[in-house]
């Protein structure tokens, strides 16, 4: 599978469709890998502005391997085992990300 380089990340959004029929514009924050499946964490956008909140959504990620232009496929993480993995290597994610800004 062909990875997202975090430039290109950083600059993407989605647009997601909540239960209740809700549109919600959501900016890419990182597509994250976690015992050998993708996930995808998303900061959703309130009014145009991102939302300042630190609320941040995690999905299960797929994509089409034979089909690189299909629309990715995104899956509700309802084990709460699971849902913790991903948050842990969010936040190690964001670790990563305060020390290279450090760096640089």
């Amino acid at each position: 599978m062909e990875k997202i380089s975090d430039d290109e990340v950083e600059e993407m959004t989605v647009e997601l469709e909540l239960d209740d029929g809700t549109i919600v514009n959501c900016a890419v924050i990182s597509i994250l890998t976690v015992e050998s499946k993708d996930y995808i964490a998303l900061l959703p956008i309130k009014d145009g502005e991102v939302n300042e909140d630190g609320e941040v959504w995690f999905y299960r990620y797929h994509e089409n391997p034979d089909d690189p232009n299909e629309e990715p496929e995104l899956d509700y993480i309802e084990d709460d085992d699971e849902y913790e993995k991903v948050a842990d290597a969010f936040d190690e994610y964001l670790d990563n990300c305060e020390f290279d800004e450090l760096i640089d």
